[in-house]
C-alpha cells in the first residue's frame, strides 16, 4: 500500500527547537518575543553602576571607571552582558566593554585621532586615505561601546551625528570622483541606522557606474544578532556586490543567535570577513587566536585583519608589543588552513594606512635564487629564471588603462618605471640648508682639518 505524502511528513523527526543563550536571572521572565526584539535590546542597554551591579559583581578598579566623569560613553546590550562572567575580572568578553580606571591614564604617543583620518576628508565624514576606496562614515552610534574605540572622539557622542546635508556632501564627493571604486561604509555601526536611511544610502551609491564594491563594516551581528533578520537582509542583497566585515575578538563571543545571524547573511550571498584588534588579556595568545578563527571559518567568516591596537586614549592597557602580533601569526601560517589565516597590520600612526606586518620568510636572495624558509623551519632554495623577458607595460592594455586614470603613485608606480623617486615634503630644502651649514663650517676650519 502506497504511503502519503502527509504520512511520509509525520514520520520526519520533529526539528530541535533553536538553542539560544542562557539569560542572567535578572531577565529571567522577559518573554522570548521581547528578549528577541532588537529594539528592546537597545532599549534596556546597561549604562550605570546601578544596572551593572545587578549583572556583574564589579571590581573596586571596574567601579571607579563606571563612575568616572569624562569616560568614553558605555551602553551594553543585555544579550552581549549576560556572556560576561560575573565573578571573573579577566573576562575576554566583561574587559572589551566596562570600563576600568586604567583607561582615565594617559600613554606615551598618544592621540585623539591615531590614524589621520581627519587629514584625509575632504568633506565631512569620508575619509579618502586610498587611491581607488573611501570610508564612508554614516552615524556616531553603536550597539555597545568597546572600550578600545579608535573613532572615540567623535563615536557615541549624540551631538556629533551625521545630517542628510552629510550624506548628500559624501555621495556628491563620490559621483564626481571616477578613481573611486569601493565604498566602506562604516561609523558607529551603519546597521544600527533606521533600516530606509541605510537602504536609501545603499541605493544612491549603488546608482553611481563606477561604484563596484559597496562594504559594511559592522559589530551588529556580535553585539546585537537579533538586528540581523529576514527583512534586513532581503534588503542588503538587492544592493550586490556587498561585502561585510564584522569585528570579532573571541571564540567566546560565537553563540547559537550569531550563528543564526551569520547564516542569514551569508545565505544571502554576502562574503563575510572578520576584523579583530590585538588586545593585552583578550586575545594576545596564539591558541586563543587559533580557537577564534577555527570557529570564524565553522560560520563561513573568514579571517581579514588582525590590528594592532592602535594610540587612542584610553586605550593604553590594551596594547601590546609587535613582536606579540608576529608571533600569533606565526603560529597560524602553515599549522592551520590558508583561509583561516588573516593579515596582520599595524594602520599607520598619522594616516599612513595598513602597513602588513609577517615573519619573515625569505631568508637570503642572490641574482637567481632565493632562500626561503617554511613554518616548521625547513629550508629550501627557489631557483629563478634566467630567460624572463620581463613584462612590457608599453604592450599591456590593463597597465595603460591605469597610467591614464593617474592617481597616487606610490612604491608600486617606482616598479612600474612611473618615477625614480619618492620625496619627501621639504626634503630639498632641508638637504639645500644642510650643504649650507656645513659648506660654512668648512670655511671654519683650518687647512687639512676636515680631513682630519
Amino acid at each position: 500500500m502506497e504511503r502519503s505524502i502527509d504520512s511520509e511528513q509525520t514520520d520526519l523527526p520533529a526539528e530541535d527547537p533553536p538553542q539560544c543563550t542562557p539569560r542572567p536571572a535578572i531577565w529571567a521572565d522577559v518573554p522570548d518575543e521581547k528578549w528577541n526584539d532588537w529594539r528592546w535590546q537597545l532599549s534596556h542597554r546597561l549604562n550605570t553602576l546601578e544596572e551593572l551591579q545587578q549583572v556583574i559583581h564589579l571590581t573596586p578598579e571596574e567601579e571607579e571607571g563606571v563612575k568616572a566623569q569624562h569616560r568614553f560613553r558605555l551602553d551594553i546590550t543585555p544579550y552581549f552582558a549576560g556572556l560576561i562572567d560575573p565573578d571573573d575580572p579577566t573576562c575576554p568578553i566583561r574587559r572589551q566593554v566596562i570600563p576600568t580606571a586604567r583607561e582615565l591614564q594617559g600613554f606615551e604617543a598618544a592621540m585623539v585621532d591615531p590614524l589621520g583620518e581627519e587629514a584625509h576628508t575632504p568633506v565631512p565624514g569620508l575619509v579618502h586615505r586610498y587611491p581607488d576606496r573611501v570610508l564612508m562614515l554614516v552615524t556616531t552610534q553603536c550597539a555597545s561601546y568597546c572600550r578600545y574605540c579608535t573613532r572615540s572622539r567623535i563615536v557615541g557622542d549624540p551631538k556629533a551625528q551625521f545630517s542628510r546635508a552629510d550624506y548628500d556632501a559624501q555621495i556628491d564627493y563620490i559621483a564626481h570622483n571616477p578613481v573611486v571604486r569601493d565604498v566602506l561604509i562604516s561609523g558607529g555601526d551603519p546597521l544600527i541606522l533606521p533600516q530606509h536611511l541605510l537602504e536609501d544610502l545603499l541605493r544612491r551609491l549603488r546608482a553611481i557606474p563606477h561604484v563596484e564594491v559597496l562594504r559594511i563594516g559592522t559589530r551588529v551581528p556580535v553585539f546585537l544578532p537579533q538586528r540581523v533578520d529576514e527583512n534586513l537582509v532581503s534588503m542588503l542583497r538587492r544592493y550586490h556586490p556587498l561585502w561585510m566585515n564584522i569585528h570579532f575578538n573571541h571564540a567566546r563571543e560565537i553563540t547559537p543567535e550569531v550563528r543564526r545571524a551569520c547564516e542569514l547573511l551569508a545565505d544571502a550571498g554576502i562574503p563575510l570577513g572578520c576584523q579583530s584588534v590585538l588586545l593585552a588579556g583578550i586575545n594576545d595568545c596564539p591558541n586563543v587566536m587559533k580557537e577564534l578563527v577555527h570557529e570564524l571559518v565553522k560560520i563561513r567568516v573568514r579571517p581579514y585583519y588582525i590590528y594592532q591596537c592602535d594610540l587612542v586614549p584610553g586605550a593604553g592597557h590594551f596594547r601590546t608589543p609587535v613582536s606579540k602580533g608576529i608571533e600569533i601569526i606565526e603560529s597560524l601560517r602553515g599549522h592551520t588552513s590558508g583561509f583561516a589565516v588573516p593579515t596582520y597590520v599595524v594602520d599607520a600612526p598619522g594616516g599612513g594606512g595598513k602597513i602588513p606586518v609577517m615573519p619573515q620568510y625569505v631568508i637570503s636572495q642572490s641574482d637567481h635564487r632565493v632562500v626561503l624558509r617554511n613554518f616548521e623551519g625547513f629550508i629550501t632554495t627557489y631557483t629563478e629564471p634566467t630567460d624572463y623577458p620581463g613584462h612590457d607595460a608599453s604592450r599591456c592594455p590593463a597597465c595603460q588603462r591605469r597610467l591614464a586614470e593617474g592617481g597616487q603613485m606610490g612604491v608600486a608606480g617606482l616598479l612600474a618605471g612611473q618615477g625614480m623617486t619618492i620625496v619627501p615634503e621639504g626634503f630639498e630644502q632641508a638637504h639645500q640648508r644642510l650643504t649650507r651649514i656645513r659648506w660654512n663650517a668648512i670655511q671654519l676650519v683650518p687647512t687639512g682639518g676636515e680631513e682630519a
